[in-house]
C-alpha cells in the first residue's frame, strides 16, 4: 500500500501542470456619494473574496464629490479612465458601471449580466500576453512575454478593504464596507510585442496589479503582483 502511494505521489509530481488562466479584470466605477452603488460594491467585495479567477478593482470617480459627500478614495484618474471607456462604448459615465476586461460595460449591480460577461471573457479567443510582477521593497519588477500588437503596461495600486461612515449626501448615516479600492493608476511602460522587463516604484496602495491594455481598451494580460520580500 505504501509503495502504491509513493508511486501515485511520484506520478503527480511528474505530471504536467496546466497553466493557470490569467484573471478576468473586473473594473467597478463607483462612488460613496451614490445611493445606487452599495449593492454593486457588495457584489465586488464578494468577488474579491470568492473568485480567484477574477481581478476585481473598485475605481472611485470624482463627479459625485460636489453632491454632498467628498469620497476620500476618489481619483481624477478613475474619472478619466471611465470617460475613455464611455467614448469606446458610446455611452455617458454613470455609477455603478462595471467594465469587463476593458471590452464590455454593464450596470455594476446586475449580477446575472456580470456572470454572463465573466463567462464570455474566460472563453475569449483574443490574443493574450503573459505578464507577472514581483514586489521587492519599494520596487516592482514586471515581466511581459512575447506576442503580437501594442499595449500599455498599467500599474494599479489598491487597498484590500476599507470601512467608511458616510456623514453627508445620498448615503448619509450608512457604514460602507468596500474592497479592492484603487489608490493609484499609472502607465509604466509600452509593450510592442517583444518580451519586456521593467521596474517601477511601488505605487500607492497595499497591493498592486498589472494590466496590459491595448489601444482599443481591451485588456490582453493581467496579474496580481506577488510579494518577493525585502
Amino acid at each position: 500500500m505504501l509503495a502504491r502511494l509513493v508511486a501515485v505521489a511520484s506520478f503527480l509530481l511528474l505530471a504536467p501542470v496546466a497553466a493557470l488562466a490569467r484573471p478576468v479584470v473586473v473594473e467597478l466605477f463607483t462612488s460613496e456619494g451614490c445611493s445606487s452603488c452599495p449593492p454593486a460594491d457588495a457584489f465586488l467585495s464578494e468577488l474579491s473574496r470568492d473568485r480567484p479567477d477574477l481581478l476585481p478593482l473598485a475605481f472611485h470617480v470624482t463627479y459625485w464629490n460636489s453632491l454632498g459627500w467628498q469620497d476620500p478614495y476618489s481619483l481624477e484618474a478613475a474619472t478619466q479612465r471611465q470617460a475613455a471607456y464611455g467614448v469606446r462604448f458610446g455611452d455617458s459615465p454613470y455609477t455603478p458601471e462595471m467594465v469587463i476586461d476593458g471590452r464590455k460595460g454593464l450596470v455594476g449591480s446586475n449580477r446575472r449580466a456580470a456572470e454572463a460577461a465573466f463567462a464570455i471573457a474566460r472563453k475569449s479567443d483574443e490574443a493574450e500576453v503573459t505578464v507577472s510582477g514581483v514586489r521587492h521593497g519599494s520596487t516592482i519588477s514586471v515581466t511581459v512575454g512575447r506576442g503580437t500588437g501594442h499595449a500599455q503596461v498599467v500599474l494599479v495600486g489598491y487597498d484590500a478593504e476599507h470601512e467608511t461612515n458616510v456623514a453627508r449626501g445620498e448615503n448619509t448615516g450608512r457604514t460602507l464596507r468596500e474592497s479592492n479600492i484603487v489608490r493609484s493608476i499609472q502607465t509604466v511602460g509600452e509593450w510592442t510585442g517583444t518580451s519586456l522587463k521593467l521596474e517601477s516604484t511601488t505605487p500607492a496602495g497595499e497591493q498592486a496589479a498589472i494590466l496590459i491594455q491595448s489601444a482599443d481598451g481591451a485588456i490582453i494580460g493581467a496579474a496580481r503582483v506577488a510579494n518577493g520580500g525585502l
